[in-house]
């Protein structure tokens, strides 16, 4: 992270560094998560599951909603993780675990 060593705040500016790390981690979720909805997508239409209209309806139901907000905020978690993160070994660590599917902390040795 920027700033002077006295600059211990959890949520300091986000080096260059950080930021193409998330840029690149955002872009990488995205391609995976439309590839899988793309995939389910023509599978379900070509067995005449369900129709085009019919999937797009569905993404409408509450308990699909809730399962996707569920899925952001694991992304969302480890989105924080990369901007966070310092290897300065004073900067004092979130505790990772009380997000639900969030990565474990980080150790220093």
């Amino acid at each position: 992270m920027s700033g002077t060593p006295d600059d211990l705040s959890p949520l300091g500016a986000p080096t260059l560094e950080q930021l193409t790390a998330l840029v690149f981690e955002l872009a990488s979720q995205l391609h995976v998560e439309r590839v899988h909805r793309i995939t389910l997508e023509v599978t379900l239409e070509e067995a005449g599951v369900l129709s085009s209209d019919a999937i797009d309806q569905v993404a409408h139901d509450a308990a699909v909603r809730a399962r996707s907000d569920a899925a952001l905020d694991r992304a969302l978690a480890g989105v924080m993780r990369v901007v966070t993160e310092d290897a300065d070994p004073r900067r004092p660590l979130r505790d990772q675990t009380s997000i639900k599917g969030a990565p474990p902390s980080r150790e220093h040795n």
